[in-house]
């Protein structure tokens, strides 16, 4: 006679007594589900609300505030936790939660940024909008450390208060709010890049996700070949999205990294060029194929045109130089008379 595996054999590094809890925990099913879902759906809205008006605000504290209230970790926990554990169904009702929660948060948000003048909302200068519809690599290496930080304390129970701490870490609700920021202006590059770094996340907490679940050892409870192939197919397919998120991103941080050489290279140049002269640099800017050059004061005898040559020589290609020269006349007086005593 055969005896089961206990727990302790069949979870590696996994609590055995914990793993009701666990699928209690990620898994809205039985008797709570309507209340759970009521939950979900509420802390969402309020999380938009308080996102949106945030990122209008340019105000970091409170998107933080709403990162914080955001619920939309859990469910994107639970499909990966799923799908190691063989469990189709768990996994497609948990990611139809997700899809139903970021189509809940792009909507609120067009609609609340419908509700204020246009005026209010920049794409150039606000910083907590800008620094959202550009990701590169290193988003996604944060995704991946926050991913796995999030399946790690998900599976203790002892360690489940530092989940606010990932949920600030990684950004699912403020990107998603910055699409619909974005598309209320039509603006859809700006759109299609917050969307880009939701994505980067949300694949990354299911990859890193999956991962640190299978090294804990929930994947042994994929028994039957059904399982296990759901298992299989479903991680394939995270590592493939994954991979495809990953060349955009590349492009977009060796473009980051080619302008900061590229100003780099150009900021030397215009230093020497403006050697004994008495103007002073305020700012290089180098934009593809033109280079702002912004100086305090006339640059007297220097020529342009030797600027632009010895810029086109620095940095391999044919330059434009746009020199913009700021005003620097210098105002000072002195009182007339002693102050009152």
């Amino acid at each position: 006679m055969t005896t089961a595996p206990s727990y302790s054999a069949v979870l590696v590094g996994f609590d055995p007594k914990y793993l009701r809890k666990f699928q209690d925990k990620l898994f809205i099913e039985g008797s709570t589900t309507r209340r759970r879902l009521l939950n979900f759906f509420v802390l969402l809205i309020l999380a938009t609300i308080i996102a949106t008006y945030g990122l209008i605000s340019d105000s970091s504290a409170t998107v933080i505030g709403a990162m914080i209230v955001a619920p939309l970790m859990q469910p994107i926990i639970a499909t990966t936790a799923a799908v190691v554990m063989g469990s189709l169904r768990r996994a497609l009702l948990a990611l139809a939660l997700v899809l139903c929660g970021v189509t809940l948060v792009v909507l609120l948000a067009a609609l609340l940024t419908r509700l204020l003048p246009d005026i209010l909302i920049s794409f150039e200068t606000n910083n907590e909008i800008v620094s959202r519809i550009s990701p590169g690599l290193i988003a996604l290496l944060t995704a991946l450390a926050s991913g796995a930080a999030g399946a790690f304390i998900a599976t203790r129970e002892e360690i489940a208060d530092s989940l606010a701490g990932v949920a600030i870490a990684i950004s699912l609700v403020p990107p998603l709010c910055v699409v619909g920021i974005a598309g209320a202006h039509l603006d859809w590059g700006a759109a299609l890049g917050a969307f880009l770094l939701f994505m980067t996340n949300f694949l990354a907490i299911l990859l890193a996700g999956g991962v640190v679940f299978l090294l804990l050892g929930l994947g042994r409870l994929a028994n039957s070949e059904r399982d296990r192939a759901t298992r299989r197919n479903g991680l394939i397919l995270i590592l493939v999205a994954t991979l495809l998120v990953a060349v955009p991103l590349t492009i977009t941080t060796t473009q980051a990294v080619r302008g900061a050489l590229e100003n780099r290279i150009a900021l030397d140049v215009v230093v020497i060029w403006l050697q004994g002269s008495a103007s002073e640099l305020e700012k290089v800017a180098v934009i593809e194929d033109e280079v702002d050059v912004y100086v305090m004061g006339a640059p007297g005898s220097l020529q342009v045109q030797t600027l632009a040559d010895s810029l086109a020589d620095a940095i391999g290609r044919p330059i434009v130089v746009s020199l913009r020269q700021i005003p620097s006349d210098v105002v000072r007086t002195a009182s007339s008379r002693s102050p009152l005593r």
